[in-house]
């Protein structure tokens, strides 16, 4: 299928990133690649043409550590030339391990203090709605990110307000910096705990893009609540030796590791 051709494509992209640059975070980046191509291939409404139009869908990567995953995908979608992405950490480069607002079209918030990215869509969503405009805003959280406090704050906050035009994505990897984000601090059940803030909530498989076109396409799905979805992800996902093994939030792929990575995604 076309977007699994392109998942694999960008996944590829990935790990030469983190090769070349020597950067880390690699395994988060490969679990949201099937989110993000289900976004921008599906659900967003954007043109690469007119990446600020005003009527634009916002999103925001708000796991700003898996930042590689959102370059690849704005390259690949066409948003950029994709040899600007060779530039990536390097000085100077507009590319950093971070994403910065409008470093390249696309990029809509600085990103990558984790907690930050819901508030800021907050407030999107509620300008919007004062200014009578109908886009919408997605964000993409990790799941040792909902240990923030300043999540719940802003979950509490858009259910009060009714923001139906704003959309969670949760990258319900399991593993978080140190160790299993259940072990870390219990966050179970997580689908459970947005309800319970008075979002409407749904719980997918992470990987499964058309199950993804269908359930994100649904903002807003006429409950009048802002929607919450638990994305169930395996970090690392695509490359057998890195699926599940939370080495690789920090290791970095060496020469034979790309070459096997790219064998195993069909691109040698």
């Amino acid at each position: 299928m076309e977007y699994e051709a392109i998942a694999r494509r960008i996944r590829a992209k990935l790990v030469e990133l983190s090769h070349t640059a020597k950067t880390a975070h690699l395994g988060s980046s490969l679990s949201c690649v099937d989110i993000l191509v289900a976004l921008y291939w599906g659900v967003l409404r954007l043109d690469i043409h007119q990446p600020f139009d005003e009527a634009r869908d916002r999103f925001i990567l708000s796991k700003g550590h898996a930042a590689t995953s959102l370059y690849a995908v704005l390259a690949e979608r066409g948003f950029f030339p994709k040899e600007l992405l060779d530039s990536y950490a390097s000085p100077g480069s507009r590319f950093s391990e971070h994403p910065i607002r409008g470093a390249a079209p696309g990029i809509e918030v600085t990103s990558g203090s984790l907690g930050h990215g819901l508030p800021l869509a907050v407030g999107m969503a509620l300008a919007g709605r004062i200014r009578n405009q109908d886009f919408r805003v997605v964000v993409v959280l990790s799941d040792g990110e909902c240990n923030e406090g300043s999540v719940w704050e802003a979950a509490l906050l858009a259910a009060a307000q009714g923001l139906e035009r704003l959309m969670v994505i949760v990258d319900y990897n399991k593993w978080q910096a140190t160790g299993r984000s259940e072990e870390v601090m219990s966050i179970r059940p997580l689908a459970e705990k947005w309800k319970s803030f008075g979002w409407s909530t749904y719980e997918v498989d992470g990987h499964d893009i058309e199950t993804l076109f269908r359930v994100l396409s649904q903002l807003p799905d006429g409950s009048g609540k802002p929607v919450a979805v638990v994305a169930n992800t395996v970090k690392g996902k695509g490359i057998s030796f890195m699926e599940d093994d939370n080495n690789w939030h920090y290791r970095i792929p060496n020469s034979a590791e790309v070459q096997r990575a790219r064998q195993e995604l069909g691109l040698l």
